[in-house]
């Protein structure tokens, strides 16, 4: 199984209207690809010094491959959706996990 995760810190100024777009457009879209079956979104504790507000959301997917579909097919247009709502106010970056087990 492989976890997606995007990890994101959200200027103050467009945090709720960024909440509202993730939960209710943008993670239901991702989902409706077909290629994940799951999204789990949490907030990060630490404050970064930047400011802003840091959300991680990990989708789980079933293999390397069909993450390499959704980069192809997919996360384009995801990518350039979220850059054109929130430009500079809104800091992305991207990492592939490997489940080794759950306890």
């Amino acid at each position: 199984m492989i976890l997606y995760n995007v990890t994101t810190n959200i200027h103050e100024s467009v945090h709720d209207q960024w909440m509202i777009w993730m939960q209710h457009k943008h993670i239901p879209e991702i989902l409706a690809t077909g290629k994940f079956s799951s999204a789990r979104m949490v907030r990060v504790l630490i404050e970064e010094e930047m400011g802003g507000v840091t959300y991680s959301v990990q989708y789980t997917t079933d293999s390397k491959e069909t993450l390499e579909k959704y980069y192809q097919e997919d996360a384009p247009g995801f990518r350039e959706e979220g850059s054109k709502l929130f430009g500079d106010k809104m800091l992305a970056f991207r990492t592939e996990l490997e489940l080794i087990a759950d306890y």
